[in-house]
């Protein structure tokens, strides 16, 4: 009798075991879903972002993303890896991607809207901010009044642009202003390539002014006006799902850096600056 009790408790652990990976396991098409994946924060980083993303593209039972984004933007680069890990879902796994704003989705989250199928937003949505910012503290005064000097040695002319230590050169703010605005023109590329809209038009907008979404919307930046559950029913709509659309989402996993990523400390811990960087980033 204890023996049986002991196998039939086995078999019951096996099981739930086995239906915990099954849950976890893509439905490999019998279910049509839509995924919620979120960008909310300062943009500090995007492999989680890229991963989340992945994931879902190889799920066929996921027929289409709804991203909300919640975010001021931030650093260059992973603003520029989530816009591509997104063009990535639509031309090589044909899945859709329809753009939820929050609060705000300006700047770096511009950015990676500007990828998707559809944009959608709330009439009071601060959005656009297309540009790039660089700030450089400078203490020099600072450093005098205390009494402390800064030796550098360099071996190169320039390398030392930048340092928050000493005034700086006009040809050196030259040089880095022409790194702005390259890096200003391949934004203006990417929304002019992902909204389908001329590079000229785009050019226009692109002066870092924000817009509230029905701004947006008249500019051609924003498709619909709308909430997260009209983002959701566009994005069935666009996969072709009849009915309620099952949403799925991964639930987020605590951690230090993500809380101080999140949008209660993106602006703050984050946000401030730790040397020179580019940043797709609104300045307020």
């Amino acid at each position: 009798m204890i023996r049986l009790v002991a196998i039939l408790a086995v078999a019951v652990f096996a099981a739930a075991y086995l239906l915990t990976l099954f849950d976890e396991m893509p439905s490999f098409g019998l279910r049509k879903q839509l995924a919620l994946v979120r960008v909310e924060g300062v943009i500090t980083d995007g492999k989680e972002t890229v991963d989340e993303l992945e994931r879902y593209a190889k799920d066929p039972s996921v027929l289409g993303i709804v991203l909300r984004i919640d975010s001021p933007g931030g650093a260059v680069v992973p603003a520029q890896e989530i816009y591509e890990a997104v063009n990535r879902l639509r031309t090589m796994y044909d899945k859709k991607v329809v753009v939820s704003m929050g609060t705000v989705a300006a700047s770096g989250g511009y950015y990676i809207a500007a990828a998707s199928d559809k944009i959608v937003a709330s009439p009071g949505t601060l959005t656009g901010s297309i540009g790039v910012i660089m700030e450089i503290p400078n203490v020099e005064g600072l450093m005098k009044k205390v009494g402390v000097e800064s030796i550098v040695i360099k071996s190169g002319s320039h390398k030392d642009t930048g340092s928050p230590f000493r005034a700086m050169k006009p040809e050196e703010r030259a040089l880095l202003q022409s790194v702005l605005d390259d890096v200003h023109h391949q934004f203006i590329e990417a929304v002019a390539k992902g909204r389908g809209l001329e590079v000229v038009d785009v050019t226009r907008l692109a002066d870092g002014r924000v817009f509230t979404g029905r701004q947006a919307q008249a500019a051609g930046l924003v498709d619909q006006l709308g909430d997260l559950r009209d983002a959701i029913r566009t994005a069935a709509d666009l996969a072709h799902i009849e009915g309620e659309p099952e949403v799925v989402e991964t639930q987020p996993r605590f951690s230090l850096r993500g809380l101080l990523q999140s949008k209660w400390f993106g602006n703050g811990v984050v946000g401030f600056p730790t040397g020179v960087r580019l940043e797709y980033r609104m300045a307020f």
